[in-house]
């Protein structure tokens, strides 16, 4: 009987109404079994869904689905990281409410998310920008302030004046914000702070506990948190040259075995030593100003063009009185790292060649490579940083640059300059406190009032959560909650009198930083803990798998870290240090770009022919001729996206969720294609058409593995497959195991096809039956809905969802057979398939009667027959 095909449109709804209708995947706190808790990093709710969702959330699922048929107590939630600046730019253009457009787009990606089938949680669903979320980080805020984690200070920072708020150093690009393109300025405000640096030498050391973490990512925090042990040195001003009341520049450097090669000081534009140069120099405070509109990011430092401006000051080197430095204002010194100072040694540092070159300053090579020779050896171009050996530095020449540390350290410290040494040894890290404040209406208000009697206090607790606005206006450049007409007015809560509430709304970051502890309990209102408090071996915490984009590898993974720690100290959290167990960063969704006539155009626009292996493509509309581009990451710009909607309408959410696993290594990027998309969506209906065909002569047959002939080979096969696909899905491989379940497919067509013709004897029908029920329960985590239709056709009972993973019997998955390489002369020339406890004796002939080996010979004995046993059979001719 002809089986009809396999009907996503039909069967996935029926399936996602069924699991929704028995709670299938509710996570119950009490639950006895060994807790799993998998995560992926939450979505912004943009308004769609696109392909990197779903591959991101289509792995998370695969490792939920897999860990709970492994018999654990699976927490797999979502939820909205809800807050940020798009929602507050749409309320502006689209005059809408920022919490309608958010809650709207929250809404249509829900829906979306569903059709594809994850094992969710939804009862659990969170969304930063609700005040029963923002509550608790309210308190956390108010936590971490009492126990000195919190700081409010004047910064120097980034300011967009058109978009009038702050911006990190990320957010300026070419000395222009981000998004406004206006030229930004620098303006020191008053900011809270969370006081992450407390914690720098922990976040770094405890980096070498995280072994379920790409090496890549770890390295890239320790760069963050920049670790480096160096020496303070102090340094006479010139008197001479010295303003009033100046009379030394702190310099940290790392490399203070250079010193000899020292040709000028350079100081940042804000330090306090050029603000007094500027006093009385109108060109160097134009200088100044010209380096404060520009950008302070660390990528934008690097590639910037060099300037400095001589200041005419002049420092005394510390080894010898005679010899003085100049001091320049330059824009490539930053005022929050180290002291704002630094000094320039041109051989050894390729920026400081650069500034040298420009200014014309003296270049004295201090380190050269071992054997090179000292009077020739120059630099002109490009700077030596590598190890070597001291010249042209007096009492250190011939030593080793580290040595030579050691002796400037020691020798410093015995001078004395002002009743101090004049250098003490140092660790300085490039991690900075986080700034959280933001001027902005869409995010989490910062619980503190101002009294002009009392200060800056806490919102009290059972005032909490301080909440948004409903009427803001837009109208107006800046923060609405500033120029709100009534929000901000308040009583201080501690002596009564007119006060003002903070304006400023923390960093979206924050929100992002603990959502995770959340979703542990996130009915607990309790105070003052805002969560269950776990103990790290029967709570939630940390998460054991974390699955998101290596574009988080800094800063938000850095930030929850920290939040970990902090929410520690204030007894939020008990024994928790690190947030995540095991982190996993999946590789892009890219697809090929066109450029029709009139620019870039989407793949649903066109249409690509293939002759003679040579691809054309042309716009569906007109026939005008399309030019295929590069590979690149989808994007709408480029327009080479495909709408997730599409594709599961014409394919399914399970062809879409295979292909996404199957394509390429999950670490890589995956190529979306057409053709990968119409093979995965073959598989899925090759899966259905052998088990619905074979199905109906399998009812009430009692699975049993075979013990000889075709029956055998069913059962290894099978048997094999459980204990690999598990293997590889534990170490998160989803195209390996794609590829055993292609191999298994393969190896049962045949004798299901000898079934549903009624040729198949009893044991092979058994053998058959276990092998189905096993396929079944190995495709449910990558193609749950195809899964279930696949159990039903067989009777099974219950869903497939609530199944065991199949226990493998060890005997029936080792080979039999072994093959060997044949190499002839030492390049290999074939195989040899044989049984695997053949004598060394029996390979080698075996080995000789090949073909590949009679045509090398000739007629002729081999010299030399090398047989390495289960390896590799060597023929020498």
């Amino acid at each position: 009987m002809a089986t009809e095909r396999y009907n996503p449109r039909a069967s996935e709804p029926k399936w996602q109404k069924a699991w929704a209708e028995a709670k299938l995947f509710e996570t119950d706190n009490k639950n006895p079994r060994p807790k799993y808790y998998v995560l992926e990093m939450f979505p912004y709710p943009s308004g769609r869904i696109h392909m990197g969702h779903v591959r991101n959330y289509a792995m998370g699922d695969v490792v939920a689905r897999y860990r709970r048929a492994n018999g654990f107590n699976v927490l797999h939630p979502m939820g909205w990281d809800a807050f940020g600046l798009p929602a507050e730019n749409a309320a502006r253009d689209n005059k809408v409410n920022p919490r309608d457009w958010t809650y709207a787009n929250i809404a249509t990606m829900r829906s979306q998310l569903k059709t594809m089938g994850l094992s969710l949680d939804w009862a659990r669903e969170i969304a930063t920008c609700d005040p029963s979320y923002y509550k608790h980080q309210q308190k956390m805020f108010l936590d971490f302030w009492k126990s000195g984690l919190v700081e409010r200070k004047s910064a120097k920072v980034n300011w967009d004046p058109v978009d009038m708020t702050v911006l990190a150093n990320e957010q300026v690009i070419d000395g222009k914000g981000w998004r406004s393109g206006a030229p930004v300025e620098q303006r020191d405000l008053t900011q809270w702070f969370f006081k992450i640096t407390s914690m720098s030498q922990d976040l770094l050391d405890s980096l070498d506990t995280l072994d379920r973490w790409p090496e890549k990512v770890k390295l890239m925090q320790a760069n963050w948190i920049g670790r480096s042990e160096g020496l303070l040195i102090r340094w006479p001003l010139a008197k001479d040259t010295a303003p009033q009341g100046e009379s030394e520049l702190e310099v940290y450097t790392t490399r203070p075995d250079t010193i000899f090669g020292a040709s000028f000081m350079a100081i940042a534009a804000d330090h306090a030593l050029a603000r007094k140069a500027a006093a009385n120099n109108p060109a160097l405070a134009a200088f100044i100003d010209e380096i404060k509109h520009g950008g302070t990011s660390v990528a934008e430092i690097e590639t910037a063009e060099k300037k400095g401006f001589d200041t005419g000051i002049r420092v005394v080197h510390p080894f010898d009185p005679s010899w003085t430095l100049p001091v320049y204002v330059a824009n490539f010194v930053l005022m929050d790292y180290g002291t704002g100072a630094i000094f320039g040694c041109p051989s050894g540092d390729q920026r400081d060649l650069d500034f040298a070159n420009k200014y014309g300053l003296p270049v004295v090579p201090v380190v050269m490579p071992e054997g090179a020779d000292a009077a020739s050896f120059q630099i002109t171009e490009t700077a030596y940083t590598d190890d070597g050996v001291m010249i042209n530095s007096r009492f250190l020449d011939g030593m080793k640059p580290t040595e030579a540390f050691n002796v400037v350290a020691d020798r410093l410290a015995a001078i004395s300059i002002g009743n101090r040494p004049m250098a003490e040894r140092k660790v300085q890290f490039r991690l900075r406190d986080w700034l959280i404040s933001r001027q902005r209406y869409w995010g989490c208000p910062i619980p503190v009032i101002h009294c002009d009697h009392c200060g800056s206090i806490p919102v009290p607790t059972n005032q909490l959560p301080v909440e948004l606005p409903q009427d803001v206006s837009f109208d107006k450049p800046g923060n609405p909650l500033d120029h709100h007409p009534t929000w901000k007015h308040v009583n201080c809560p501690q002596c009564g009198k007119p006060a003002r509430r903070d304006t400023d709304t923390m960093d979206t970051f924050v929100d992002s930083s603990w959502y995770f502890a959340r979703f542990t309990d996130p009915w607990n209102e309790a105070e003052p803990t805002t969560l269950s408090v776990v103990d790290g071996k029967n709570g939630w915490l940390p998460v054991n798998q974390y699955i998101g984009g290596i574009e988080h590898a800094i800063l938000h993974l850095l930030y929850s870290r920290f939040f970990t720690r902090a929410m520690k100290v204030t007894g939020h959290l008990n024994e928790v240090a690190e947030p995540f167990e095991g982190l996993f960063t999946q590789g892009m969704v890219v697809h090929e770009t066109y450029r029709g006539p009139n620019g870039w155009v989407t793949p649903a626009e066109i249409k690509i022919e293939e002759t003679e292996g040579t691809r054309r493509a042309t716009m569906l509309s007109d026939g005008a001729p399309v030019e295929i581009g590069a590979i690149e990451k989808m994007s709408k710009s480029k327009k080479n996206v495909v709408d997730p909607d599409d594709i599961l309408a014409s394919y399914g959410a399970d062809t879409a969720r295979f292909f996404m696993l199957s394509d390429s290594p999950p670490e890589r990027d995956v190529i979306w294609t057409e053709a990968g998309v119409e093979g995965a969506h073959r598989f899925v209906q090759r899966i259905w058409r052998l088990v619905s065909e074979a199905g109906e002569h399998l009812q009430g047959v009692a699975p049993a593995s075979g013990t000889e002939g075709d029956a055998l080979t069913i059962s290894k096969a099978a048997h094999k497959t459980v204990k690999l696909v598990g293997e590889d899905i534990e170490k998160l491989a989803f195209n390996k195991a794609v590829a055993r379940l292609y191999e298994f497919a393969n190896v049962l067509q045949p004798a299901l096809a000898d079934i549903a013709a009624g040729k198949a004897d009893s044991t092979l029908r058994a053998a058959c039956r276990q092998a189905l029920e096993m396929l079944c329960v190995l495709i449910a985590p990558m193609m749950p809905h195809l899964a279930e239709e696949c159990w039903a056709a067989l009777g099974g009972e219950e869903f497939v969802a609530s199944q065991s993973w199949p226990a493998f019997d060890p005997a029936l998955t080792v080979d039999n057979e072994i093959v060997y390489p044949i190499q002839i002369n030492g390049k290999k020339r074939g195989e040899l398939t044989i049984a695997r406890d053949a004598d060394q004796a029996a390979v080698e002939k075996a080995a000789l009667a090949l073909d590949a080996v009679i045509k090398a010979l000739d007629g002729k004995p081999p010299r030399k027959v090398i047989v390495v046993p289960q390896r590799i059979v060597n023929v020498v001719a």
